[in-house]
């Protein structure tokens, strides 16, 4: 079978490593490299793909253009995997935040979300339940969020921060890192490494445990089944 990753700028990625690793060589696993969503989304339905990762900016994207969704696709509003078969989408970013921040022995309590993208969108899936806040760059996005996931309004007091924004992006001050836990998305630039937080989870165990889990899915593996 042959798996693939769509996105913008994404030459670089970790993904296809991961992915020789999970198989041993059985699957290829390529890269579609696009500036717009309709034409990645194009190549895979006309390739010999049985299924594509997604990456930013395309998540909340494909989440449109899938016939079916999981529970935690559902929650996030965004969709990282999809299987040609039947258009179903995936969230294994929901898995891979749950399962980085319970490796790193951290069990939150309280959660501060920092973006509004899709991956932000999977954390907020994540934890929803807890306390909650997002802030972003763009207010009508996060307004649209915090009534969506109907969260709180500004900083909770967050033992977790959740940072999705690029490494290149302008950090927002006064974030409260001195008594949480961090989860940075990005893992090529990140922005925080040396921030001074209570304790800093990189991006990268982020993008094994979704890839674990996207490979769980792309070989009918069950997600509880799979070891990190």
């Amino acid at each position: 079978m042959k798996f693939a990753l769509i996105g913008k700028n994404i030459q670089g990625s970790g993904s296809p490593a991961l992915f020789e690793s999970f198989s041993g060589g059985k699957h290829d696993y390529e890269l579609l490299d696009y500036p717009d969503f309709e034409p990645a989304w194009q190549a895979f339905l006309d390739g010999p793909y049985a299924g594509i990762n997604v990456t930013a900016p395309f998540k909340e994207k494909a989440f449109e253009n899938c016939l079916a969704l999981s529970p935690d696709a559902r929650a996030a509003g965004a969709v990282n995997l999809v299987l040609k078969d039947g258009l179903r989408g995936f969230n294994t970013d929901v898995y891979g935040i749950r399962s980085s921040v319970a490796q790193a022995g951290i069990t939150p309590s309280e959660v501060l979300v920092v973006g509004t993208g899709g991956a932000a969108r999977a954390a907020l899936a994540a934890y929803r339940g807890l306390r909650m806040s997002v802030i972003g760059r763009n207010p009508s996005k996060v307004a649209a969020l915090t009534a969506e996931f109907g969260l709180e309004q500004g900083f909770v007091n967050p033992d977790l921060i959740v940072y999705t924004l690029p490494g290149a992006a302008p950090v927002p001050p006064a974030l409260p890192l001195s008594n949480a836990a961090l989860l940075e998305a990005e893992y090529k630039k990140p922005a925080l490494e040396s921030a001074g937080c209570k304790l800093y989870i990189s991006g990268l165990r982020w993008l094994y445990y979704q890839a674990l889990g996207s490979y769980g899915i792309f070989t009918s593996r069950p997600l509880e089944g799979l070891q990190g």
